[in-house]
């Protein structure tokens, strides 16, 4: 796919959007779903790499609504480049170090990426395009060492990462900014949300795969290699990274969705630009966050049951709740030699230096106010990740 310098970008003609992160999942799926459901055009920023990694955006290549530009969440000068070639009518922002388990060891790159760039993006969206709607990929995380079960919007910020810490930072500069400057700027609670475009360090990803990987050894009578997993008893609640995309498209819209927001400048005489600068500068003081999410919780071992049961293998838990807790293979398409039995392992180093045992969504406040809600429950999610597996076996 052709990637461009930003420089070389035509604004194209009606509403536009900027989307950055569009390699990963949500970037990708957030682009398919503007494609598909609105009319806007699309300009999506992507990370220069030496080997480029589009597999993502393949699909898109002859799409005319949709460029792809060479850009750098970490760096200022990239973000102002594009407010002022592109003059974005939104900024959404997915680009993130996005791996939790990697914050410890990059807590400075975590820190950089997901806090310092969000306030580099508000600048600049201040002083050259304060009418840009701008939203930032928050994180269940946030809530970390949860002191009440669901979490809605009232939780408080409770991280036990660097991750979790770097989001709690943005959201905050997203509000200074929203109640300061009057610009419409919102960060939605996203809880866990997967699907087959999510990264393989991901654990629902390394499960469907994983389970891939033993139907295929089953079947052909091949030696079975164990999933290793960390704590098998973490609680999540998880969606389907497509529905998610709805609910961040409906926080930038609210008072298309939600009837108890009224415009007062519809009618007002002021020139254009005027009176998009005072339309904006109110609706900031009636948009919200959201928390969005499925409102169930399941456990790793329940994900990797339900992964094992589309490739039609059971397994009996072993040693449960311990750091020696496995998962024995009992039936399947064919029998396993014995010693060749254990299909899930725990290895130590996948536990988390603190661990969030719990994290489970409200969203009630989304649902009932911009008529938001999942369509895919949890078993269609895991189906969906592991048939995706099998099909890149075959």
């Amino acid at each position: 796919m052709k990637i461009n310098n930003i420089q070389d970008i035509k604004r194209p003609d009606g509403i536009v959007v900027f989307v950055t992160g569009v390699t990963g999942q949500d970037g990708s799926h957030m682009v398919d779903y503007l494609l598909r459901d609105t009319n806007v055009s699309v300009v999506g920023g992507a990370r220069r790499l030496s080997v480029e990694n589009h597999i993502n955006l393949r699909h898109l290549e002859n799409e005319s609504r949709f460029q792809l530009v060479n850009f750098d969440l970490t760096d200022s000068h990239s973000i102002y480049k594009v407010i002022e070639y592109v003059k974005p009518d939104y900024f959404i922002n997915f680009a993130a170090q996005s791996f939790v388990a990697s914050s410890w060891d990059f807590a400075r790159q975590t820190w950089e990426c997901n806090s310092t760039a969000v306030l580099d993006c508000l600048e600049a969206i201040k002083r050259l395009r304060p009418t840009c709607r701008f939203y930032n990929a928050g994180s269940s995380e946030e809530f970390g060492n949860v002191s009440y079960e669901p979490q809605d919007e009232n939780h408080p910020a409770r991280p036990r990462s660097p991750y979790g810490a770097s989001k709690s930072a943005a959201r905050t500069i997203v509000k200074v900014y929203r109640e300061s400057y009057g610009l419409y700027a919102v960060q939605g609670w996203l809880f866990n949300h997967e699907g087959p475009r999510r990264g393989e360090e991901f654990v629902t990803r390394k499960i469907a795969k994983g389970a891939a990987k033993i139907f295929d050894s089953v079947v052909n009578q091949k030696p079975v290699v164990p999933i290793e997993l960390g704590n098998l008893s973490a609680l999540r609640d998880w969606s389907d990274a497509e529905d998610m995309v709805d609910g961040v498209w409906r926080m930038l819209n609210q008072e298309i969705y939600n009837e108890k927001i009224k415009n007062p400048y519809e009618n007002d005489d002021f020139d254009s630009e005027n009176l998009e600068k005072n339309r904006i500068n109110w609706l900031s003081k009636q948009i919200k966050d959201y928390v969005v999410s499925s409102d169930e919780k399941h456990s790793i071992r329940e994900f990797v049951d339900e992964a094992l049961k589309i490739c039609s293998i059971k397994g009996d838990w072993c040693d449960k709740g311990t750091q020696n807790e496995y998962l024995w293979y009992s039936s399947g398409p064919n029998p396993l030699p014995s010693n060749e039995c254990k299909l899930v392992v725990v290895n130590p180093k996948f536990y988390r230096p603190a661990e969030v045992e719990i994290l489970r969504g409200n969203s009630s406040k989304i649902r009932a106010d911009l008529g938001w809600k999942p369509k895919t429950n949890f078993s269609e999610l895991v189906e969906k990740m592991v048939e995706s597996e099998l099909k890149q076996l075959t």
